[in-house]
């Protein structure tokens, strides 16, 4: 899982608003996926996770920076261009219901790839697109029916069915499971992993769901406003958290254990998350963070390694956690550095 896949440089995108404002939705960010890998990005809602999703594949144009993929620039590729690459980077979208035209049957939305790159056409498609519906968990037979007639975890599957129509080498998988059942959401995500391991898939995974991010990724990137604040291999995000607002996202999710969840780390962040138009200088974190000193507004962090972790593990925080640190009881003071 070395060789480079998917490179993002120093990626941004705005949108103008109408008051003339600018939402910084991606500002600077910078990672690689690599062959193989499940890269997981999560995140509060608002953070950027969908929107870069969607400059990685191409969807959005890129204000500045560049995507590479296997090789190639494809940022600035015209539509025409694209074509060949839409071949091998897939979306899986979030709604199983609005990504589905409800007018079209479901022989017809799968089989769409093969059309739209004239691979296959008549009874050969046909084929096809029943083998990919056999392959997802879906009954062939059910080819001629229309989306409303499959339940929400069904529909999840003909999208996934769409996106491996043409055997992608990545696929974008933007909040796959957010809108399902609990016990849905597993034999999806099992779906996920088992296809991966059939067909050599590399994923990016978007959740705002660490719980589930963490069964399925091998490295994780958390975002906040815009930016990556912590990049690391899952057990190393999990196990040796370093920054604040990653240590603040681990302490909400739900613990089984009634004794446990009483006893553990429970980190309360202050205020709100600023707004995408205007956020704050230095550590966009800073405003919130329990830890925070009057050099968090002085400069932007840079991701880095910090303290005695591997390059692998990346963190843009110059205050960061150490091993054991009891983040709760922190007290900000933005007149100390």
């Amino acid at each position: 899982m070395n060789e480079v896949l998917l490179k993002v440089e120093d990626v941004r995108k705005e949108f103008p608003t109408h008051s003339r404002e600018v939402v910084r939705a991606v500002d600077g960010v910078s990672l690689e996926v690599r062959k193989g890998e499940t890269l997981g990005l999560v995140g509060e809602t608002g953070c950027g996770k969908s929107t870069l999703a969607r400059c990685m594949a191409h969807l959005y144009d890129v204000t500045s920076g560049s995507v590479w993929f296997d090789g190639a620039e494809i940022s600035s590729l015209s539509r025409r261009a694209m074509r060949p690459v839409r071949r091998e980077v897939q979306v899986i979208f979030q709604d199983p219901y609005g990504s589905l035209n409800p007018r079209r049957r479901v022989g017809s939305i799968i089989g769409d790839p093969f059309a739209i790159h004239g691979i296959a056409s008549g009874a050969q498609r046909k084929k096809k697109v029943q083998e990919l519906m056999e392959l997802v968990g879906l009954n062939p037979e059910h080819y001629n029916r229309f989306p409303a007639e499959f339940s929400g975890g069904q529909r999840q599957r003909i999208g996934v069915a769409r996106a491996l129509a043409l055997r992608p080498k990545l696929v974008i998988c933007d909040e796959p499971v957010s809108a399902l059942d609990v016990s849905i959401q597993a034999q999806i995500i099992n779906l996920l992993a088992d296809l991966q391991r059939e067909f050599d898939l590399t994923y990016v995974f978007i959740s705002h769901d660490l719980s589930v991010v963490r069964h399925v990724s091998d490295r994780i990137a958390v975002m906040y406003l815009g930016k990556i604040v912590e990049l690391a291999p899952t057990s190393e995000l999990f196990g040796q958290t370093r920054h604040p607002y990653t240590r603040a996202l681990l302490s909400a999710l739900p613990v089984a254990d009634p004794d446990t969840a009483d006893s553990r780390e429970q980190i309360i962040l202050g205020g709100d998350i600023p707004a995408a138009t205007n956020p704050p200088a230095g550590c966009r974190f800073h405003t919130r963070c329990p830890k925070a000193r009057a050099d968090c507004a002085a400069g932007e962090p840079p991701l880095v390694a910090v303290l005695d972790d591997a390059d692998n593990h990346r963190t843009a925080c110059i205050h960061p956690l150490t091993l054991g640190e009891d983040l709760s009881t922190a007290v900000p003071d933005l007149k100390a550095s």
